[in-house]
């Protein structure tokens, strides 16, 4: 299959700039954000072994867990380096787009959107990327679609410690009041969510039962900003066990979804096998 058309921006960052598969390891919020991802997405998924499909999946890191968990994974990723990585984690993989899914029809118990979203600019898009997920799940199935906060860009570039400069001030300006990033500078080309945002996404796409969860909660961006001044991972202390217990304590406030820095979106296609 050929590689699927992509903003340039997106191929470079993910292709050169960063390595996916260390985002979530390298760092304690990132440790936190898939601590969260996993616990949620057990406490929705049917019992193994069912046939999940990782959209977007990178380069495994959650396709890595599911398998180990028992799960028939199949990861579809746009980027060669990341199915070239996800294909030692014992799923199988395709290069491929989340808008136009090869799978067949209700061929699967799961579908996980969990990166397409984020780099979706356009409405029209997610819509094609969400109702693809929603062909090739089965009726009864689950979708987990996940988006960047609207105002995780504020959080993290106060932990930096550098949003009172000009520069950094208008790009996180620029994203608050509309909710897009170009990608010139620092993150690639990227769209953020607001919480009833992703749920109505999601729900449009003909989802039930859809409700969105804060993956880190409200204190994420103090494990970063501790890690950013003493230069000493946090992962394993009390504190990151506390942002962890505020994230289990902030889920039934949803006035709180604004203070993760992910959201994670859980529905059903309607019917029953």
């Amino acid at each position: 299959m050929s590689v699927p058309e992509l903003a340039p921006e997106i191929t470079e960052f993910y292709t050169r700039t960063i390595d996916e598969a260390d985002r979530l390891a390298g760092s304690a919020d990132g440790r936190l954000e898939l601590v969260r991802t996993q616990e949620l997405l057990r406490r929705h998924l049917p019992e193994a072994p069912a046939r999940v499909l990782d959209v977007g999946g990178g380069p495994g890191a959650h396709a890595r867990w599911l398998v180990e968990d028992g799960y028939d994974v199949h990861l579809v990723d746009p980027i060669v380096r990341h199915v070239e990585a996800a294909r030692r984690h014992g799923c199988t993989v395709e290069l491929g787009d989340a808008r136009e899914l090869t799978a067949p029809e209700a061929s699967y118990d799961v579908v996980l959107v969990l990166g397409p979203l984020y780099h979706l600019l356009d409405a029209g898009d997610r819509h094609r990327a969400l109702t693809e997920a929603y062909r090739v799940v089965r009726p009864g199935g689950v979708v987990a679609a996940a988006g960047i906060n609207r105002y995780a860009s504020l959080f993290e570039h106060t932990a930096f410690a550098h949003l009172h400069q000009e520069r950094l001030r208008d790009s996180v300006g620029g994203i608050l009041a509309t909710a897009r990033h170009d990608g010139k500078r620092g993150f690639t080309a990227a769209y953020f969510h607001r919480g009833e945002e992703l749920a109505d996404e999601v729900r449009a796409a003909g989802f039930d039962g859809t409700r969105v969860f804060g993956v880190e909660g409200p204190a994420w961006s103090q494990l970063k900003a501790v890690e950013q001044y003493t230069g000493r991972s946090v992962y394993g202390t009390g504190l990151f066990d506390s942002a962890l217990a505020a994230a289990r304590m902030a889920e039934p406030y949803p006035e709180l979804l604004a203070a993760s820095s992910h959201l994670l979106a859980v529905g059903r296609r309607p019917g029953s096998v």
